[in-house]
């Protein structure tokens, strides 16, 4: 419990320090290519997703148990270069249709592909690389942890995105997630990240920053490689079904517009933000 409490620390510090030094070159040239106005009208930067995306990372990495951090580096360093390259490519004028699942397949049915499915291929293709490095045993067994391994990665990383629509949204329910797996042999993967979460969290309340892609797709590759790291394959395979769910939900129904009717979940969302 004490190291995970110092990987805890170690991600809250390195978020903090990234946080500060993404604020001093906030308004230099370069960085205004991470600028945007969320959806109450403030101008904020995507900078904190790269600078959560490292801490939790990096962190993530450090803690996994043995045979668990390549996989875990793997996947949450592809899943945010992907997905600042779509918080960056994504932002062009001709990809404001190619938005969701739909929208991708849409891209490629016309000849065009999107930045969206560029990030989908490479978070897939590192949730398979992961799976390849941490096979178990071998025959079908190993064929289906695979699958539940390159599912969760992927589909939690998604998920996580997805709740990327309001201040802290994303920030508040991958701690939450990580914090409810951090016992069990491999809850060392995921102490970093949720002191990392914890400390990007009041400048994503403030407004001063937004995770985007990069940050939420890292966040939500290493929750989701803690998930496939779980001993217990009925669990896996519940998790599983859960996330993916979500995910076909997601192209039907607004998360927030369930969030705000429903009582609980909406005072937890609203809590720290701003008024809009």
């Amino acid at each position: 419990m004490a190291r995970r409490l110092l990987l805890a620390a170690a991600g809250a510090g390195l978020a903090r320090a990234g946080l500060a030094a993404s604020g001093a070159v906030a308004d230099r040239p370069g960085a205004a290519r991470w600028a945007r106005v969320n959806y109450a009208g403030r101008p904020l930067t995507l900078l904190g997703g790269p600078v959560l995306a490292a801490a939790a990372t990096a962190t993530s990495a450090a803690g996994a148990p043995a045979g668990w951090r390549g996989a875990s580096a793997l996947v949450g360093t592809v899943s945010a270069v992907v997905g600042g390259y779509d918080d960056l490519a994504g932002a062009r004028p001709e990809q404001a249709r190619d938005k969701g699942l739909a929208g991708h397949l849409a891209a490629l049915r016309a000849g065009r592909v999107s930045a969206g499915a560029v990030k989908v291929a490479g978070i897939g293709a590192a949730g398979v690389a992961a799976a390849l490095l941490t096979r178990r045993g071998s025959g079908v067994g190993a064929l289906v942890d695979g699958v539940l391994t390159t599912g969760l990665v992927a589909g939690t990383a998604n998920l996580v995105n997805l709740l990327d629509l309001r201040p802290g949204r994303a920030a508040k329910a991958g701690s939450l997630l990580a914090a409810a797996t951090l016992g069990g042999p491999a809850g060392g993967l995921v102490a970093g990240p949720v002191g990392a979460a914890l400390a990007t969290l009041p400048d994503d309340l403030e407004e001063k920053v937004m995770l985007g892609d990069c940050g939420a797709n890292a966040l939500g590759a290493v929750l989701g490689l803690r998930l496939a790291a779980g001993e217990s394959r009925p669990a896996r395979i519940a998790a599983l079904t859960v996330v993916t769910a979500l995910t076909l939900a997601s192209e039907k129904v607004s998360f927030t517009s369930v969030i705000e009717g429903t009582p609980g979940l909406r005072e937890l969302d609203r809590l720290g933000r701003q008024p809009a």
